[in-house]
This record gives C-alpha cells, sequence and structure tokens, in this order.
C-alpha cells in the first residue's frame, strides 16, 4: 500500500512538472518566432534599407528548410501524425530533435501560411520520449507524460484547455496502457487536469513579467442570431462543405505539382511566393491572428467579393506551403478563411450589419473542421478560442454534419480514384 501511494505521488509530481516545464518550452518557442517574424518582416528593411529584403529572406528560410529536409526527413510532422506515434506506437523519435525545431521555427517566422501546433507538439512529444528515455522513473509512464505534454500542447495554443484533453482522447482508446498495466480514464482525466493548470500558470507568469509571447486569436464579444440566421444554416453549412472540398482539390493539386520539382528548389520556391504575397497580399501570409484582427474592424469596407477572394486565396496558399515544405498546423489558418466567408455571406445577405457575421463565421468554421478534423466534440472546443459559448450547441451541429459530409466526399473522391 505504501509503495503504490508512493508510485501515485510521484506521478503527480512528475505530472506538474512536465505541464510546467511544456508551458515554458511553448512560451519560449513563441517568443523567439516573434522576435524572428519582427526581425524578418519588420526590421531587416528598416537596418539594411535593401528593397524587397524580406522576398529574399523568405527564399533563404525556404532553402534552409529544403536543405534540412531532404538531409533528415519530412519535419515537422502534421499534427494527426504526432498524436498516432505517441497514441499507438507509443514512441516518438527524438534523436532529430534540434531538426525538428528548426523545421518548426523556419516557415512560421517567414511568414508561410501555416499556424505552430503541428511542430510544437512534434517537439513536446520528443521531449517527453526524451526524458522517458533518461530518466528512470519516466521511462515507466513515457506514453501518458507524452500524451500529458500534447493535451497541454494543444490546450494552450488554442486557449481551451478542454481541446487539448478530447482532442488526445479521441485519437484512440487504449485505456493508457503502459507496459502490460491500465491507467483508469478517470486518473489520466486528473492528470490532464494538473498538467495543464501547471501549464497555464507558467504561461501566464511569463506572460505579465516578460509580454505575451503570442496574440492568440481575436475572439467574438458576442454573437446575435435570430430564426433567420437559424434558418440559414441551410445555406451556411452547404457554403462550409463547398469549401471544404475546394481546399482538398488545392491540397492534391499542390502535392502533384510539388512531387515535380526537385527537394530545396522547391522549398526556395515557396518562399520566393510567400515573400511576394507579403508585398501584395498581406492578408493570407501568416496563420491569421493579426489579419483576423484586422477584418473583424474592417469587413464592412470590403466588398463580398474581395472577401471570398481573400478567403479562396488563403486556402490555396495554406495547401501550398504545407505541399511545398514550408510546414506547420492548419488549424489557424482554415479559421481564418472560413470566417472570412461568413463575412463575405453576411456582406451579401444582410448589407453590411456586422451583428449576425459572427454567427455566420461560426456555422462555416465548424462545418469545415468538422469534416476536416472528424472529431466534432474537439472542433467545437477548439472553436470557443474565436466564438462564444452561448451558440456552442449550433456549433456542435455544424461540426457533425461536416464531418458526416466529409466523411461521404472522401469517400466519392476515392470511388472517383
Amino acid at each position: 500500500m505504501k509503495q503504490k501511494l508512493g508510485n501515485y505521488i510521484k506521478i503527480l509530481a512528475f505530472t506538474v512538472f512536465l505541464g510546467a516545464f511544456s508551458g515554458l518550452v511553448i512560451w519560449c518557442f513563441l517568443k523567439a518566432v516573434a522576435f524572428g517574424s519582427a526581425l524578418i518582416w519588420t526590421k531587416a528593411g528598416e537596418f539594411t534599407g535593401i528593397p524587397y529584403i524580406t522576398v529574399l529572406l523568405c527564399v533563404l528560410g525556404g532553402l534552409a528548410a529544403g536543405i534540412l529536409r531532404r538531409r533528415y526527413g519530412d519535419y515537422p510532422e502534421e499534427l494527426s501524425v504526432v498524436l498516432y506515434k505517441v497514441k499507438h506506437e507509443k514512441h516518438y523519435d527524438y534523436h532529430p530533435m534540434f531538426v525538428i525545431l528548426l523545421c518548426a521555427f523556419i516557415p512560421l517566422i517567414t511568414g508561410a501560411s501555416v499556424g505552430p501546433e503541428a511542430g510544437l507538439t512534434g517537439i513536446i512529444a520528443a521531449l517527453c520520449y526524451w526524458i522517458g528515455d533518461n530518466v528512470n522513473y519516466a521511462g515507466e509512464n513515457a506514453m501518458l507524460f507524452s500524451e500529458l505534454g500534447e493535451a497541454v500542447t494543444l490546450g494552450q495554443l488554442f486557449h481551451s484547455p478542454l481541446f487539448g484533453i478530447i482532442a488526445v482522447e479521441e485519437e484512440g482508446d487504449d485505456q493508457g496502457n503502459e507496459g502490460g498495466r491500465k491507467i483508469p480514464r478517470s486518473t489520466r482525466l486528473v492528470l490532464y487536469v494538473l498538467s495543464t493548470t501547471a501549464g497555464l500558470l507558467v504561461m501566464e507568469a511569463l506572460n505579465r513579467q516578460f509580454g505575451a509571447a503570442m496574440s492568440g486569436f481575436p475572439a467574438f464579444s458576442e454573437a446575435s442570431f435570430s430564426s433567420k440566421d437559424l434558418l440559414l444554416l441551410l445555406l451556411y453549412i452547404p457554403a462550409g462543405m463547398l469549401l471544404f472540398l475546394l481546399y482538398e482539390l488545392f491540397e492534391k493539386l499542390t502535392a502533384k505539382v510539388a512531387g515535380k520539382v526537385p527537394a530545396v528548389v522547391r522549398e526556395g520556391f515557396c518562399g520566393l511566393i510567400i515573400g511576394l504575397a507579403g508585398l501584395f497580399f498581406p492578408m493570407v501570409i501568416f496563420s491569421g491572428e493579426e489579419q483576423m484582427a484586422e477584418l473583424m474592424e474592417s469587413f464592412t469596407s470590403y466588398t463580398p467579393l474581395i472577401l471570398l477572394g481573400i478567403c479562396v486565396l488563403k486556402l490555396l496558399m495554406t495547401a501550398f506551403c504545407l505541399n511545398f515544405g514550408l510546414k506547420g498546423g492548419h488549424f489557424f489558418p482554415l479559421i481564418f478563411a472560413c470566417t472570412c466567408m461568413g463575412f463575405c455571406l453576411t456582406q451579401f445577405l444582410f448589407s453590411g450589419t456586422p451583428e449576425h457575421a459572427a454567427f455566420a463565421a461560426a456555422a462555416i468554421t465548424a462545418t469545415v473542421i468538422g469534416a476536416q478534423l472528424q472529431k466534432p466534440l474537439a472542433a467545437s472546443l477548439l472553436l470557443l478560442l474565436c466564438f462564444p459559448f452561448k451558440i456552442l450547441p449550433w456549433i456542435f451541429l455544424c461540426a457533425v454534419l461536416g464531418m458526416a459530409g466529409g466523411k461521404a466526399l472522401s469517400g466519392l473522391m476515392k470511388g472517383e480514384r
């Protein structure tokens, strides 16, 4: 009994340590990204006085990413791949740690239309397994601690601790099998809460002391809706499915073209396109936090056609970056693109009345994320990042219908092949 109690105390203590450590790593990484982005996109031009120096730096960043990828492998891996390896393969290779770090860092500072979640989850998983292999006690629970680290990471990035927990849990249900032992779901939930709380406290302390590492996605403070808005779900959900289909087509098209371009050249070309887009279409680069904040305040000054164009270009740029080597997460860019479509339809249907924009954006975004993620509960909790809690039932409905539509469309596309 004493030994059992001692083991639980060790697990609890290590869980708190792991959550705090993950919060520290996430904060440092995001702070470095903010500094690197400012260096390339603001300070380099001011300091050197060289015209279009940003384009050159983006090309150099792309070439560097290409060289690393050709030599060491395809990093950073997608979020779904990282979660699958942790949950089912029960291991994540940490030997190319520095490479994972660089490959996650370069796309974010060069303005690629990707988010930080894919790179950071890979970094945290690698660190957790490194600790597991080098700390005797931690090795007995390496998979559990890695899952905790992933939950903390996703919860921090999306300002939704529940999303981090649900996203990891929905990846599979092996009951936390560790060396033949099973950790009950209720116990794991307590550990998730402890690690996430520790991570939040560390991040908050660092933000207060040194300034926020990441501005975060802006949120709608209010989402008014009436019977007319609910009726318009008959339009918003098909519009979301159309965007999902368009994104899937862009993914296949850019992947096909990228496969014909040699490595390194491909990434360098991607950097060039990003640099040029930054000069002429700044709305479609980066993950979309700052651009979305700008649109939320000024979308009524745009025509529906321009908003539609921004939406489509954002989807194309995201698929292009992912397949041409400047990789990362896709959730933030998709949320931005779908919100643009919500603003577009609001402008068209309500003649610039902004009260309906949040509901339209939420419905379309939930449909797309539900179709893409295939986890309606996780998708709904993710979208609390941007949208008020009171419309959560409608968000969940759209995510469920999006999941069903996504499965049907994926089946049709496979049948065509």
